[in-house]
């Protein structure tokens, strides 16, 4: 926030300097360097002192409003480094990943793949730019938005609506991105986010205490995360078109499975005849696996793992698994480091770097045994019953979820809710396709409003319930748009010397 709103409404002499909605006089004592309004200004000054008074009205006046656009030049430019910093840095992990694999190809691949490259880069540096344009944008606009109502209406007048408005009118910045590209998946993650925070106000407030009580539940981000998981992974499975595309991307990734298998998973867990059995086979001989798959098999185990054990799968893949997962985290945890940790990793870099290793090792650790332990129960519950159909796939990706228990308690609730804001767009996705929402995919950005709503809120919680947000984001939001006072307090129009 602006830096003439960090303190309280100052006294001059013992006489007050009101709110900038008060219709004060400018101090003309020589020894008081406010350029707040106070009444100690004599009726009996001189003309000499009350011109000098005038100018040092319109100086102060200057300062002030040069004081607001810093502040939202300032707000712009470091939203902009966020945004384009955080898209680039996993962009260029992206690039780094595919020129190893351009190594290792043969000369006429190596030449396919350096042109796809190069586009992929172009593509990538317009996304970086965009998303920069987005984050910057946004922090731009609340922050004019901001000082706007406030020298119109006063800042302690507008105090408790003004950061819910302005961060409604930044909320469109979205459309920066992309007019054509939707972002259902960030808007409902947002959307999530601001529910949490509604609640966490909800759970300290009297009215609202019992009612948000279930809330407080020690393990209920571990459910969350379970009941995501069954959607998501059956949705990967079953129906992969109701996922993001580049959420469906990073699942076949880690998924570690070939399409043909998942289609062969998917042909029996709907009763549908099998269409790709031969695919199947010769995906496994090519790595050195000899199979013939069995047409009334009711139990898809070698389709999933061909003639491996389901226990020895699950050792083989946790093992495959982990090194996927490593590549991921790095970024996650290292460029966060640079931005929020940038004055301590100066001081103490090993300390910084070896907190965000172990984070990255103990993330990596959660990936893989999510997506192992996919594999185990699936199978296990195969096995069990003896059949495998849809709610069987449900049912065994349920538990799943338990894996986030490995991860840091401060984390567990971010992947809950970012997994649960896809799961929720996948549901809502299928129940269109299947005819139970016809009017879903009639909504024209939709995206954009969710977003604006959400962004109101969690903006009106950072201006008036600081205390429900944890302080990593608070230091983003704080070197972002600047500290805000508290509620009841009025902006410093002066400094003492």
């Amino acid at each position: 926030m602006s830096p003439f709103r960090d303190q309280p409404a100052a006294s001059c002499n013992g006489v007050f300097h009101g709110d900038g909605g008060e219709d004060k006089r400018f101090c003309l004592d020589p020894q008081c360097s406010h350029s707040a309004r106070c009444d100690h200004a004599s009726s009996g000054s001189d003309s000499a002192s009350a011109s000098s008074s005038l100018f040092a009205k319109f100086d102060l006046a200057d300062l002030n409003d040069s004081e607001k656009l810093r502040r939202v030049i300032i707000a712009s430019v470091k939203g902009f480094s966020i945004g384009a910093g955080l898209k680039g840095g996993l962009a260029l992990f992206s690039i780094l990943a595919r020129l190893r694999r351009t190594r290792f190809a043969s000369q006429f691949a190596s030449i396919s793949l350096s042109l796809s490259l190069s586009l992929s880069l172009i593509c990538r540096f317009k996304e970086t730019l965009r998303y920069g344009l987005f984050l910057g944008t946004f922090a731009g606009t609340f922050a004019s938005v901001d000082e706007i109502i406030a020298t119109l209406g006063g800042h302690r007048r507008t105090g408790k609506w003004r950061a819910l408005v302005a961060g409604l009118v930044a909320g469109p910045s979205m459309l920066l991105t992309g007019p054509n590209t939707q972002h259902t998946s960030l808007a409902i993650y947002i959307l999530m986010r601001a529910a949490v925070l509604a609640s966490r106000c909800g759970i300290k407030s009297k009215r609202f205490g019992k009612i948000c009580k279930p809330l407080t539940w020690k393990h209920g981000d571990i459910f969350l995360m379970c009941l995501s998981s069954s959607q998501i992974l059956s949705a990967y499975i079953l129906k992969q078109e109701s996922l993001p595309r580049s959420y469906k991307s990073f699942l076949n990734k880690h998924g570690g499975k070939d399409v043909a298998i998942l289609q062969g998973v998917k042909a029996i867990a709907s009763g549908l005849p099998f269409s790709n059995l031969d695919a199947i086979e010769r995906h496994y001989s090519s790595k050195g696996v000899d199979i013939k798959l069995d047409p009334q098999m009711k139990i898809p185990c070698s389709i999933i793992h061909g003639n491996q054990s389901c226990t020895a799968h699950v050792a083989s893949f946790f093992i495959e698994a982990y090194k996927r997962a490593l590549p991921v985290y790095l970024p996650v945890y290292l460029i966060p480091a640079l931005i929020v940790h940038r004055q301590d990793l100066l001081k103490r870099p090993s300390s910084i770097l070896g907190k965000g290793l172990f984070g990255t090792a103990r993330s990596s650790l959660f990936l893989s045994a999510y997506c192992s332990s996919a594999w185990m129960w699936t199978c296990i519950l195969f096995r069990i019953f003896r059949r495998c159909n849809v709610p069987m796939v449900a049912m065994g990706t349920f538990p799943t979820g338990l894996a986030l228990g490995i991860e840091k308690k401060s984390r567990r609730i971010e992947i809950s809710l970012y997994c649960l804001a896809r799961a929720i767009e996948s549901f809502f996705t299928c129940m269109a396709d299947v005819g139970y929402l016809p009017q879903f995919t009639k909504l024209k950005r939709a995206d954009v409003v969710v977003f604006s709503v959400s962004t109101a809120v969690i903006m009106h919680c950072y201006a008036q319930e600081r205390e429900v947000f944890r302080s990593k984001y608070l230091n983003v939001l704080d070197w972002v748009f600047g500290v805000p006072p508290p509620p009841a307090e009025s902006p410093r129009y002066c400094k003492r010397k």
